[in-house]
């Protein structure tokens, strides 16, 4: 697909992110956009931003849905049908996602089952409800987004990182699948895996917020958190907080690859037809070292050597 211009583009977790700057780099290019999310003040500020910025004629649309249910995912399949009046998709981005879960062994199940529903169960739920209307589509592309978790699964010997890692991998797993499901049964729609290395995103703001809701943040789970990695370990309650809130904002901010710079390279890969899509330099060096020595993956040094071929890695 070498022109969005005339297309309808499906986007889940559109409310800020890769998912906005997805959104707003389609309408700029004349796309028409339909995006969910769970947090309806993020997903009004993308539509104000694109309606702004699309060229005249453009419709743009946001839904509230929870894409790890599965009822919500098809109710939020026929409201994009019915708003704009069509009977096809031409590109769906399965980009929703959140962090958490992060230990299998003695972690909160609910929390492993939140994340893990999500960043999977929402790709596997709104495939099963848009495939069909890419399917009538004379020409379209899947885009999942999966992560150099997808391949690598953990943050470092120190850090437990297994439902998120667990359901990225599956949707790396079900998207290289698909290359050849639809090159079978349905040879005009193409398919992408997205693999972010760290992205600026509001990720780890949102997750909080997607998780405790108005619940006051689990302060004596967070320290255990830090002090497995032997952190804050005389920290106050408000000092906890404050490193809390200053974590989600720093990995927005301080990261190599913006969330706009991220869609712009993941809207290339799809006009290039490309189905593994990688997102930052960090993603492509940490993807050349577990292919070098795939068993060494996990072996304490590794982190070191990534860090000595990531200039911007630090500590």
């Amino acid at each position: 697909m070498k022109d969005f211009g005339g297309k309808l583009a499906v986007i889940t977790g559109g409310g800020t992110g890769m998912g906005r700057a997805l959104a707003r780099q389609l309408v700029a290019e004349g796309c028409d956009v339909a995006t969910c999310d769970v947090l309806m003040d993020n997903l009004a500020e993308t539509k104000r931003l694109c309606e702004q910025e699309a060229s005249q004629g453009r419709v743009v649309t946001v839904h509230q849905c929870d894409v790890a249910n599965e009822d919500e995912v098809f109710a939020f399949r026929d409201a994009v049908v019915e708003a704009h009046q069509t009977d096809h998709v031409d590109l769906l981005f399965n980009n929703a996602g959140i962090g958490g879960g992060a230990s299998f062994v003695d972690g909160d199940r609910d929390e492993w089952e939140r994340t893990f529903n999500i960043c999977w169960g929402g790709v596997y739920y709104c495939s099963r409800a848009f495939v069909p209307l890419l399917v009538a589509s004379p020409e379209a592309h899947l885009v999942n987004t999966s992560s150099v978790n997808g391949f690598w699964a953990t943050l470092g010997p120190r850090s437990a990182h297994s439902a998120y890692s667990a359901a990225k991998f599956a949707v790396k797993g079900f998207t290289e699948a698909l290359v050849t499901d639809f090159a079978n049964n349905a040879p005009h729609v193409k398919v992408s895996v997205v693999m972010p290395g760290h992205i600026g995103t509001s990720i780890a703001i949102n997750s909080r917020r997607i998780m405790q809701g108005d619940a006051p943040e689990d302060l004596a789970a967070a320290r255990e958190r830090f002090k497995s990695l032997g952190m804050m370990e005389d920290a106050t309650d408000d000092q906890l907080r404050q490193m809390i809130a200053q974590i989600g904002v720093r990995f927005r901010d301080d990261a190599p690859t913006t969330a706009e710079a991220a869609a712009a390279i993941i809207l290339d890969g799809v006009r290039e037809e490309r189905w593994r899509i990688l997102v930052g330099d960090d993603a492509h060096r940490l993807d050349e070292l577990v292919r070098e020595a795939p068993e060494d993956a996990y072996n304490g040094d590794f982190l070191q050597r990534l860090r000595d071929r990531v200039s911007w890695m630090l500590g």
